[in-house]
């Protein structure tokens, strides 16, 4: 007899909590974020070492809430990472335990929901997975190059939740995802806009790196002379730069604050400083979807915001005055990664999907004869 329900339980830690989800096939019946003493975490050298604590905290919370771990058939863990690799869902093997554990490619709280859900299903004999993780890498070959040999952009993006918003949609106007072509704009602390050409994201900035738009807490694109002077000037150490520009930069680096709620209090107590930083976020984000309109060749069926951000009405009003010309522009707001995560293991155990398995190889390494 073929099973009609799974029970799933999704684990998405990230720098300050671990959200966990349990879900009867796409029916969530418990979700939790469950906050980490800050002065905790800071006893653990390297985030790797936080394992076994938040391991703990996951397993007490199901106990005090009288959810019995045998009766999950399956882990979905975040992830991150790994090597680049294609979008789908995977099973979580040895390997990719292996290189989520080490973080030798990415030092964040992320990969420990592949480590987390792995030693889980060892230990009850369950079956594990990783859907579309951090490290998902799409890009078509134009889209890497730069002007410099040897350094290309690099797909660093929120695809877990791209990728479940672009599938949402593709339900609701009662298409295949693989059949669309989309834009999603994904606003939280960072901000990744993405061109999704027929079920693959072929172009997207790097939110890492410092590419496309500034962002809550990321500086986004700056000109490349006087960043360098900024190197080189003596006045900041290589921690500080990289801090600038995946940590400090951005809204809270000219405002103070990376809370866009405060930062509409500003703008509507009357402050013009607040104004233009949030519009000069906004008019650059309109800028990266016009680039990725022209990535996806002017034929897009459709815009899509998403994030925390796209709750704000002042935020898409304003972008919307950018785009109404371009396609249609739907709001999506929040992120659905618990949901993702549930979605893209129960698709692979009802045979919707077919699993993926991780090699350890990124997709691309370099260009033939460099």
């Amino acid at each position: 007899m073929v099973k009609s329900k799974f029970r799933i339980l999704s684990i998405n830690p990230g720098s300050t909590s671990t959200k966990i989800g349990l879900y009867d096939n796409d029916e969530c019946i418990f979700k939790v974020n469950i906050e980490h003493d800050q002065d905790v975490l800071k006893e653990f050298k390297e985030i790797s070492d936080q394992r076994e604590f938040r391991l703990n905290n996951v397993l007490e919370t199901l106990k005090q809430n009288n959810i019995v771990i045998t009766s999950i058939d399956a882990f979905s863990g975040r992830g991150g990472s790994l090597e680049c690799c294609e979008g789908g869902t995977y099973e979580i093997n040895e390997l990719m335990y292996n290189d989520a554990k080490s973080m030798r490619i990415v030092k964040h709280p992320s990969a420990l929901g592949i480590v987390i859900a792995y030693e889980l299903a060892q230990k009850y004999h369950k079956r594990c997975f990783c859907v579309n993780p951090p490290d998902v890498d799409e890009f078509i070959l134009e889209a890497r190059i730069t002007g410099i040999p040897g350094i290309y952009r690099e797909s660093r993006i929120h695809a877990l939740n791209q990728k479940e918003i672009a599938i949402r949609y593709a339900k609701k106007v009662k298409c295949n995802y693989e059949d669309l072509n989309l834009i999603i704009c994904h606003a939280g602390g960072g901000i990744s806009v993405a061109a999704h050409s027929h079920g693959k994201m072929i172009d997207c900035n790097d939110i890492v790196n410092g590419d496309g738009p500034m962002a809550p807490n990321r500086s986004g694109f700056i000109p490349a002379k006087p960043l360098v002077n900024m190197c080189f000037s003596g006045q900041y150490s290589e921690a500080e730069i990289k801090a600038l520009i995946n940590k400090n930069g951005g809204i809270v680096a000219h405002l103070g604050t990376a809370d866009i709620k405060e930062v509409v209090e500003m703008i509507n107590a009357g402050s013009k400083k607040a104004k233009i930083i949030y519009d000069a976020m906004i008019y650059q984000i309109a800028k990266q979807i016009g680039a990725m309109y022209v990535a996806l060749k002017c034929n897009c069926s459709a815009i899509i915001l998403t994030g925390g951000i796209a709750n704000d009405s002042y935020y898409v009003k304003k972008l919307n005055k950018y785009l109404k010309n371009l396609c249609k522009v739907v709001v999506m707001p929040g992120e659905f990664e618990l949901e993702a995560l549930a979605a893209g293991a129960l698709r692979v155990l009802t045979n919707q999907e077919q699993v993926k398995e991780y090699i350890g190889k990124p997709v691309f390494n370099g260009l033939i004869g460099e």
